[in-house]
């Protein structure tokens, strides 16, 4: 749970946010550089993957009782949510545009024609997402106190959300955030 909620989640949502333009990118000249999209999906289904090895090993060690301290609504509250993400972006919709043609060769697609569905799904996957992350780190916080964890711990987990929150300022200045679909077909009306 520390590597996943507090290391390789936070780190997709990074790459995602900040990298879907590379700064060694010829952009726009270079449309559709996948780092960011393919560092996304690894550092997210690693997080997912870690997570719920972590939830069996708790309920392998553990009696099933209902959650009553904060640390188990909070980690029920980040299975849960995680699950959902996961699964949302298999309900994001099809691309289109001229990276993915439709089967009849058309350039339609959700994401390209940014329909209804395309829209719900951003604005529903990455809101819920950034509340995931907050959670995440109440959640990896009142885990460490909850199992007394070591110092190294503490200080680790200190140095990675510090060089992140650092990343994501810098980032945030250079204006560094770009939406999917610019990134992907550039500013065209």
């Amino acid at each position: 749970m520390f590597l996943a909620w507090g290391v390789l989640l936070p780190l997709g949502v990074l790459i995602a946010r900040y990298f879907k333009i590379t700064p060694r990118q010829n952009w726009p000249e270079e449309l559709d550089h996948k780092f960011w999209w393919h560092s996304h999906l690894l550092f997210q289904h690693a997080g997912v993957l870690l997570m719920l090895v972590g939830f069996a090993i708790i309920i392998t060690n553990k009696p099933f009782a209902w959650p009553d301290e904060f640390h188990d609504y909070c980690g029920w509250f980040l299975i849960l949510g995680g699950l959902f993400q996961f699964v949302s972006g298999y309900l994001r919709g099809t691309k289109g545009g001229p990276t993915d043609p439709s089967a009849d060769g058309g350039l339609h697609g959700d994401h390209f024609d940014m329909t209804p569905r395309r829209i719900w799904f951003e604005g529903i996957h990455k809101a819920f997402g950034y509340i995931l992350l907050l959670s995440g780190l109440v959640g990896v916080v009142s885990g460490l106190w909850f199992v007394n964890a070591p110092k190294w711990m503490w200080l680790t987990i200190a140095i990675v959300w510090t060089a992140f929150a650092g990343i994501a300022i810098i980032c945030e200045r250079k204006g560094m955030q770009t939406s999917s679909y610019e990134a992907i077909w550039g500013r065209k009306p």
